[in-house]
């Protein structure tokens, strides 16, 4: 049976109101302020679809290595047990908080030419990453692949784990188990870790302009190309990359939130129907 509704508090509601009005009155102020009769031409313009094709490759990359590196690593963080983990943890979720600027030189440092690993790589294959796409997407992977391993890592925590042992006991092999049982049920933390390393991604900047550099055509992401425009006295630029961005950003949040987990449980449901239990006389 459902409760019965309760009024809310005044007091929070005002509180939650003005909360809103934090993160509206921005983004009202953007769209007021969008030279609608240019925005055509700007987003159309060489600098601005070379800034977008970056972004959209970069982030795409970036969310796809989060996706062949992140589930493993979050999948150790949550099952595995050993010393260090917690350590292990901390380091991997500092980007987190970390200021873009100084993981940005932290890359330098060990991925630049004269590096830890940037020197030996250079030397072995003639591989440079500074001032590159790869070097963007590295930068990128760097600040946004934590986001996508916490929330994986939560999913899998979360989980009941006694499924997967009736599974096994049922004599499923481990791939049957992660693909019939595991996987299923963290299929909404997957997507939610996936949307928010790409998003993360999408607007990543200080980190790429340290490690990346801020090349047109071949660095230049969209938020660099809103700075250096919004820099240069060209805000109207800047205000119609920053709506594109905006729209995409939003739309891609709005589109999954609450879906896969819904539709999850419909399948779930479907196809793992809830075992009998034998009545006792």
């Amino acid at each position: 049976m459902r409760g019965s509704r309760q009024p809310f508090n005044p007091v929070v509601l005002l509180l939650a109101a003005l909360a809103a009005l934090f993160f509206v009155l921005p983004l009202t102020g953007l769209l007021v302020r969008t030279p609608w009769g240019n925005v055509g031409s700007v987003i159309t313009s060489k600098t601005s679809l070379d800034a977008l094709r970056l972004s959209l490759i970069a982030s795409l990359a970036t969310t796809a290595l989060a996706l062949v590196f992140g589930f493993p690593l979050a999948w150790l963080l949550a099952r595995g047990r050993f010393r260090g983990k917690a350590l292990l943890r901390g380091l991997t979720t500092l980007p987190m908080v970390l200021p873009p600027v100084v993981g940005g030189i932290a890359l330098l440092l060990a991925y630049g030419r004269r590096g830890l690993i940037g020197d030996p790589l250079y030397r072995a294959l003639g591989v440079t990453l500074p001032f590159s796409l790869l070097g963007v997407i590295v930068a990128e992977s760097f600040v946004a692949m934590p986001f996508f391993v916490i929330t994986l890592e939560s999913g899998l925590r979360s989980m009941d784990t006694r499924l997967e042992d009736a599974a096994r006991n049922l004599g499923a092999n481990r791939w049957t188990v992660f693909r019939r049982v595991t996987l299923p049920a963290i299929v909404p933390s997957l997507v939610a870790g996936s949307v928010l390393a790409w998003s993360r991604a999408l607007g990543e900047f200080g980190a790429t302009i340290t490690f990346a550099g801020n090349l047109p055509g071949v660095t230049q992401t969209a938020p660099l190309a809103i700075y250096i425009s919004q820099s240069s006295d060209r805000l109207d630029e800047a205000i119609a990359l920053s709506l594109v961005l905006v729209v995409v950003s939003l739309g891609v949040m709005i589109g999954t939130r609450g879906r896969p987990r819904s539709r999850l449980s419909r399948r779930a449901r479907g196809r793992h129907p809830a075992p009998a239990v034998p009545a006792h006389p």
